[in-house]
């Protein structure tokens, strides 16, 4: 049996902006983030390191790793959704440049993409597949990733809807524990 660990990265400097599969490294504050992060967690034990490979959250694993003297393991099946033309900007940046399509965007989500950019059900389809691997191992696992991912194991694995996935995901270096179907 495995529990996961889901951890939010640390923040960015383009924190506010639709971040996706950009790759800032962390900020300042971000290691701030780590480091009460490390203090949070330093009762537990982890295995295993599972992380996105984009630096933000590589950055956030290998202090993790650091600490509980374990390996790390990076895969882009924990990446956060493509926004595509969107990456950098801002909702206020996106209305601007084509306000048509941002109100449709916003009317019909998750069912429509930002342009260019990765489908709802493809990034769900990823997420949920390397989530059922890890769930197939047996260990305790930190899962360093992204805030829409850790939405899309809220979502359909905990059975929590929209706002509330978001409340639970906003903070940076946030987390939560998944086993057997019980979040934490």
């Amino acid at each position: 049996m495995s529990t996961l660990l889901f951890i939010r990265h640390a923040e960015t400097d383009m924190a506010g902006t639709f971040c996706g599969q950009s790759n800032p490294p962390v900020n300042a504050r971000g290691h701030e983030q780590i480091h009460v992060l490390l203090k949070t967690l330093n009762a537990g034990s982890i295995d295993v390191v599972y992380t996105s490979d984009l630096q933000r959250a590589v950055t956030t694993a290998d202090e993790l790793a650091k600490a509980f003297a374990c390996s790390s393991t990076v895969t882009s099946a924990l990446r956060e959704i493509n926004f595509g033309e969107w990456e950098g900007l801002t909702w206020s940046e996106i209305e601007t440049k084509d306000a048509a399509y941002a109100n449709e965007w916003s009317n019909a989500y998750p069912n429509l993409p930002a342009p260019g950019g990765e489908s709802f059900d493809a990034f769900q389809v990823r997420v949920l597949a390397e989530v059922q691997h890890l769930l197939t191992l047996d260990g305790y696992f930190a899962v360093v990733t992204h805030a829409g991912v850790m939405r899309v194991v809220l979502r359909a694995l905990c059975g929590l809807d929209e706002k509330e996935a978001w409340e639970r995901t906003k903070l940076y270096c946030g987390f939560f524990k998944y086993t057997d179907g019980m979040s934490r």
